[in-house]
């Protein structure tokens, strides 16, 4: 069994044993490309490491929480992160750690390395798999070289990878995954090369930058690009872009420092070198057989060629859904620009567009006007939401990085221990039920008052309390109430205020962390870097709670101009408004239909009544009677240290968080509203229950335990599952 191999001599071993990238290499070296050294650690050693720690047992578990059909973009991440955090915590056994340790010759020990993916899958002939899986570039010293590869063993199960499972194959028995680790080629021209474009088929691509590769493989630094007759390299085209940045080895990570004018004023690549490029490039299509995608970089030592691929579409059709989930993916420097965008221009916008329709739909409105405003509303919440899904879900993506950073350097026990230095209570929903909550110490104040208000009494048009009342009710009403009348949005207020009179002894405010002991924990080396991730997250933190309610706004909105074209047809006839609460109803139905239904295709059969299982997403115990919310009306009967179980919490729901003992929701995630809001008041949470609403009754008994991930069903011993409804 090989635990290590040398590159350079590894053109006869298998992909199955090195990996495609590793194999492709040691073939291209073999042909006489200069291919930088290294050597490969082994499928062998991976397999060791996982059935010798029983890390694959875990692994059995995490996957089988729930059917990865059923699974949102937010579960994936989490899945994602669990298991990546089973490999951090797991110590590689003491005699694989001694063998791969005197593998590894001092020319790798004791300077920067590269330290690759080489997955078996990787790098194939009939569909690419590029990205998928982890790399990491300038590593420095042993221990941080054995913890990269622990690192790359694990993005064999990244979300990337979960995400394309049945073309991958993956499965615990059989995946595997090696290693490729090299001296660290410090290029100060770099890019890559397409012997045939993607585009198009009689031509050859180049792009290039100044540093290293990795700046243009992230994204993070903008190419020159040369479009090249295939045939003979002659130029169709060259692309200059803003030349800006560089990427560059610093400490033991890369910084992207600003392009000295010399640089920035002249392109990366000459005419002649531009010409090796693209003869490197038809190289390798010639030693592989098929078209080839080529990372290249260029020193003082030439050209060097550190990856070659064949040029195949990434699996999966045009309209996959798949390609929208990578493209999630955001840089720092990304998503800071994106932070901009959303805070300056998208949410104050989607605010100004909303009070301009409540405005607008007076009650003196003509049936034929209000007909045209409900269509140019439908349409325009169409376009919001389309904005939505673009810009402001990728943004969530700042959390999954600082996530994954906190967890690479301090290793904690829990993986989401990450979490509670995001919140900082200034969430618009947090905002909004702490004025909640201060309306409700007044009527405390107030005791000749609740004995009233108890029994359905309205609030004494001359007491201070009822102009508070009226000011949440501006402020919020519409948007936890949306289409109910000013009467009836009191009423659902008042019936909530007198369960908050007194609080929920198992709401716990939040106390965040101290950044400044998460900062003391960084290397120094990192604690820029480290700082602007964390500022990055909590953005993202904020905004994926509060970017639902500027939408819901606009939405409550669409809702009110519905609810008064019903009742405007209810008592006049008019054609014109009639054809168009219809074209409306007609498409917000094949719009939901669209939707995932929220019911899993768990046989009923199967399922044991007693215990659900879900994913944790918020630490604690706690036991109550269940209140299924379907319906924002329903939220007005919600009674303190009730359990809320419902089939996505937004943020209209989380203004019953105060008065709630735990949180239980079919739709998964430690991102979605329910896990954010939780942890803010320090709420068990259990997030991905299989049909949650379903199977939990109006008044069940539960336990919930945010630790495990499990919901207890008590009574319901024997098995007597509730189908769904309709």
């Amino acid at each position: 069994m090989n635990m290590v191999v040398d590159l350079t001599t590894a053109r006869d071993l298998s992909r199955r044993q090195i990996g495609g990238k590793a194999w492709a290499l040691a073939q291209w070296h073999a042909q006489g490309a200069q291919v930088p050294g290294g050597i490969v650690v082994t499928t062998d050693a991976y397999e060791r490491f996982l059935w010798e720690t029983r890390l694959a047992d875990r692994l059995h578990m995490e996957l089988g929480r729930k059917d990865f059909t059923e699974m949102r973009w937010e579960e994936l991440w989490d899945a994602g992160l669990r298991i990546r955090h089973l490999f951090l915590k797991t110590p590689l056994p003491e005699a694989l750690e001694t063998e791969l340790t005197r593998a590894l010759p001092e020319t790798i020990r004791t300077v920067p390395v590269a330290v690759r993916s080489s997955a078996p899958e990787e790098d194939g002939g009939k569909e690419s798999f590029a990205g998928l899986h982890e790399s990491y570039v300038n590593v420095q010293g042993l221990p941080e070289i054995m913890h990269a590869v622990k690192r790359v063993w694990a993005s064999l199960w990244s979300d990337r990878a979960l995400l394309y499972r049945r073309e991958l194959r993956l499965g615990v028995e059989h995946s595997r995954m090696a290693v490729l680790i090299q001296p660290l080629v410090v290029g100060d021209r770099s890019g890559i090369a397409f012997s045939r474009s993607p585009g198009n088929a009689d031509e050859a691509l180049v792009e290039a930058v100044w540093g290293l590769n990795q700046g243009l493989v992230d994204g993070i630094v903008e190419p020159d690009r040369w479009r090249l007759k295939r045939a003979d390299g002659t130029i169709l085209e060259h692309v200059i872009p803003h030349r800006m940045h560089q990427l560059v080895p610093e400490g033991g990570s890369l910084q992207r420092q600003a392009l000295p004018h010399d640089r920035a004023s002249r392109p990366p690549l000459d005419g002649e070198t531009l010409r090796q490029v693209w003869k490197l490039a038809a190289t390798a299509e010639q030693v592989f057989g098929s078209p080839q995608d080529v990372e290249w970089t260029i020193n003082a030592g030439g050209l060097w060629a550190l990856q070659a691929r064949p040029v195949t579409a990434l699996a999966g059709d045009s309209d996959d859904e798949r390609g929208w989930y990578l493209s999630l993916r955001r840089s720092v420097d990304q998503l800071e620009s994106l932070r901009q965008t959303l805070e300056k221009n998208l949410l104050p916008a989607m605010a100004r567009r909303a009070e301009h329709w409540q405005k607008q739909l007076a009650p003196e409105m003509s049936s034929e006007a209000l007909g045209d405003a409900l269509r140019s509303l439908h349409r325009e919440v169409l376009r919001w939401r389309h904005a939505y899904r673009q810009l402001c879900i990728p943004m969530a993506h700042g959390m999954r990085l600082f996530g994954q950073f906190f967890n690479d350097t301090l290793c904690p026990d829990d993986p989401f221990a990450f979490v509670p230095l995001l919140g900082d209570g200034t969430l618009l929903s947090t905002q909004r039920n702490r004025s909640l909550l201060e309306i409700a110490e007044q009527l405390g104040q107030a005791p000749e008052l609740l004995p009233l208000l108890k029994k359905g009494a309205e609030l004494p048009t001359d007491h201070p309390l009822t102009k508070a009342v009226a000011r949440f009710d501006t402020r919020w009403g519409r948007l936890l109430w949306p289409g109910a009348s000013a009467p009836q949005r009191s009423d659902a207020l008042l019936r909530l205020l007198v369960q908050m009179v007194e609080p929920s002894p198992q709401a716990q405010s939040f106390q965040p962390m101290d950044a400044e002991t998460f900062m003391r924990k960084v290397p120094a080396g990192q604690r820029a870097f480290a700082a602007r991730l964390l500022e990055v997250a909590r953005a993202s933190y904020r905004l994926r709670d509060d970017d639902n309610i500027y939408l819901g706004g606009l939405e409550a909105c669409l809702e009110q101009a519905l609810v008064k074209s019903r009742q405007r047809l209810a008592t006049e006839s008019s054609p014109a408004l009639q054809q168009a609460l219809e074209a409306v109803e007609t498409a917000t139905e094949s719009t939901a239909a669209a939707e995932p239904s929220g019911h899993t295709t768990t046989p009923w059969q199967e399922i044991t009544a007693r215990q659900l299982v879900g994913q944790p997403a918020g630490p604690g115990l706690a036991r109550g009677r269940a209140r299924v919310v379907t319906k924002p009306e329903q939220l007005a009967d919600f009674q303190r240290g009730e359990i809320l179980v419902c089939d996505a919490v937004d943020p209209v729901m989380t203004v019953v968080a105060p008065l709630a003992a735990a949180v239980v929701e079919r739709r998964g995630g430690m991102l979605i509203h329910g896990a954010i809001i939780a942890r803010e008041y320090g709420l068990p949470c259990v997030t991905g229950v299989p049909d949650a609403t379903q199977r939990i009754r109006n008044g069940d008994r539960l336990t919930v335990d945010g630790y495990m991930g499990l919901v207890i069903r008590h009574g319901m011993e024997t098995l007597n599952p509730v189908p769904p409804a309709g």
